[in-house]
């Protein structure tokens, strides 16, 4: 039986570049540097973004964009001082898709090697609640 989700993991070219977008966005909190100890395919460092795990491994970055992302939660009172974040590091930020009227708000932006992550003011029960209406 599937207990919940383990760790998410990104490959991305530069561990320290990475790290420091984790960091200012998410304030995740690094926990482990494999440093030249290698026990997995590369160098890797693992981060806490709240209760998830999310490893970071050296390695070729995407070769292109797509819509596949990891969403985190966030409070809609504070989605714009994640914007601010967000664009302090001058990342791109990728226009929202078409909402409904009622929906929560959506921040899109794409890290340094093309993985695209969202943070989103809503839940699971409330983005059905509201499809429910039509």
């Amino acid at each position: 039986m599937i207990e919940a989700m383990s760790h998410i993991t990104f490959v991305v070219k530069d561990l320290e570049k990475m790290s420091r977008f984790l960091r200012e966005i998410f304030d995740a909190e690094e926990i482990y540097d494999s440093a030249a100890k290698n026990f997995s395919i590369s160098r890797e460092k693992f981060f806490l973004i709240g209760r998830t795990w999310i490893a970071v491994m050296e390695g070729e970055s995407l070769s292109s964009r797509t819509y596949n992302h990891l969403a985190f939660r966030v409070p809609e009172s504070e989605l714009d001082k994640y914007e601010s974040r967000v664009k302090r590091l001058g990342v791109d930020i990728r226009p929202g898709r078409s909402r409904v009227e009622g929906e929560a708000r959506s921040l899109y932006f794409y890290d340094y090697d093309n993985h695209l992550f969202e943070l989103h003011t809503g839940t699971l029960q409330e983005r059905l609640t509201r499809y429910a209406k039509g």
